[in-house]
């Protein structure tokens, strides 16, 4: 096997999607397991759509999935530029080798010569494909009219007859008429490359061994494949993995919910919760791997086991696969990811609070997401200022519910403040007035948290303390008063 080099190449005109972080993982994880480089390469030729905004994102994407590069633009390498835009003179010399050997050639056919010819085929049912008057153009007539300032695009002359064959990891040998590849555009009339050309040169002078990209991408690869022969270069081995579909098989899109990297992280789920999704999707390590940790995943992956049916995504399976992180993460790095977003709302500000750190250990398994920390746990850090209507209904328009939380009150200030203590205590008192637990444990849990369903309400009322419960009993008592 060569020198594994693989590569990411995402153009920067929007977010990192997680289609294209699944391509950047799986580069990722097939050269760090074969001990090859993952190279990062920017492909930013698409000038009006390409951003800085939209390239530090993806690097900072990338960066929170903990998927590092050898090379790429923020570091440099040896091959480098890694940006295409950086990288304009490669191209266009490369260009003049194609059309000074008679395998590329100026084009001057109109938009409008273009669009009429489309819609001549679509007439007469039949596959467009153009044939450019100016395909045997000798150079000197070519330099005539370019003298002349009549604007050009430069073809690629491709073969009229057979067919080419690309050589697929994932999905074998697949076949294509030679008839239906038009003769391609490299090179636009602004003197930029597009993307099947450059991609080539970028590829064969980055060194790279394998491509791993998405399926769609693999229409272009026969086109991609005759520019590799025009420079009697070896082409790299290809391995193109399979769309990722919304649960009702169509494109993923907005509607289906988040779909970059950065919703995810807003959203508050885990690195490598999103890293283990993401690497199932579309790639099999057994029946029944579902919790792979990034070690697991280097030690097992292989592109053997890419399958070539499209992946369907799963939100619910990631919220459960994230829930599982949140639990097996130390409590301390639960409240270092929430300490921000704490700090933002005022409910604390120490990153190490130890006051905050009881309720994350408390709420930890509880929580889906990070997110719902927030949802869950503002009775910690808030005054208590509404009751859950139906808990009031059902708890405190009793006849007895004065009774109830003066009972409660009692237990209060009579009781060590510890969770088994103050357990004790509810039961007991409970036994004594002739009442099943829940009749004072519901009642108090309205009382001190506003709702009806909390975590255990013995441990809430431990790091509550004495003092804040005994100020919620009496407000309680107050509105349940005036029912």
């Amino acid at each position: 096997m060569p020198n594994i080099r693989v590569r990411f190449a995402p153009s920067p005109t929007g977010a990192l999607h997680i289609g294209g972080a699944r391509t950047a993982l799986f580069n990722w994880l097939f050269a760090r397991s074969q001990g090859g480089k993952f190279i990062l390469r920017l492909e930013d030729t698409d000038l009006n759509r390409s951003t800085m905004e939209s390239a530090a994102g993806i690097i900072d994407g990338l960066k929170w999935l903990g998927l590092d590069w050898d090379e790429g633009p923020d570091i440099g390498g040896p091959l480098g530029p890694y940006r295409q835009s950086d990288r304009l003179p490669i191209y266009q010399d490369h260009i003049k080798q194609l059309l000074n050997n008679g395998r590329a050639y100026y084009c001057f056919c109109t938009a409008d010569e273009l669009a009429a010819e489309r819609s001549a085929a679509a007439q007469q049912k039949l596959n467009y494909r153009h044939h450019c008057p100016y395909r045997e153009l000798s150079a000197s007539q070519a330099k005539q009219l370019l003298d002349s300032g009549k604007p050009a695009v430069v073809r690629f002359k491709m073969p009229e007859t057979g067919s080419t064959t690309v050589h697929d990891l994932v999905r074998g040998d697949v076949s294509f008429d030679n008839q239906l590849l038009d003769d391609i555009i490299i090179q636009k009339s602004d003197g930029w490359p597009t993307y099947n050309f450059a991609v080539v040169i970028d590829d064969h002078t980055m060194q790279i061994s394998h491509v791993i990209r998405a399926e769609e991408h693999l229409s272009n690869t026969p086109k991609q494949l005759h520019i590799y022969n025009a420079f009697y270069w070896q082409p790299p081995i290809f391995a193109h993995v399979s769309m990722i579909l919304a649960p009702d098989r169509s494109k993923l899109s907005k509607r289906h919910g988040a779909t970059s990297v950065q919703e995810f992280r807003e959203l508050g789920y885990l690195p490598e919760a999103l890293i283990n999704y993401l690497a199932l999707l579309g790639w099999s390590a057994g029946e029944e791997a579902t919790l792979l940790s990034r070690e697991a995943l280097l030690e097992q992956f292989n592109l053997t086991n890419v399958s070539r049916s499209a992946a369907i995504y799963d939100l619910d399976k990631l919220t459960w696969m994230n829930g599982n992180y949140i639990v097996q993460s130390p409590a301390e790095r639960i409240l270092d990811l929430l300490h921000p977003q704490a700090v933002s709302r005022g409910w604390w500000t120490k990153p190490d609070d130890p006051y905050a750190l009881q309720v994350v250990k408390l709420l930890q398994p509880r929580l889906k997401t990070l997110n719902q920390f927030f949802e869950q746990a503002d009775y910690f850090f808030n005054e208590v200022s509404s009751y859950d209507e139906k808990g009031v209904d059902k708890y405190w328009r009793q006849d007895n519910a004065e009774e109830i939380l003066a009972n409660v009150a009692d237990i209060i200030e009579g009781t060590a403040f510890d969770a088994g203590s103050l357990e004790s205590a509810f039961r007991q008192r409970a036994e004594q007035i002739g009442v099943k637990a829940g009749n004072l444990i519901h009642p108090a849990r309205l009382a001190l948290t506003g709702r009806t369903s909390t975590p255990g309400l013995f441990e809430v009322m431990e790091i509550l303390g004495q003092s804040t419960c005994r100020q919620r009993i009496q407000s309680a008592q107050r509105f349940a008063a005036s029912l």
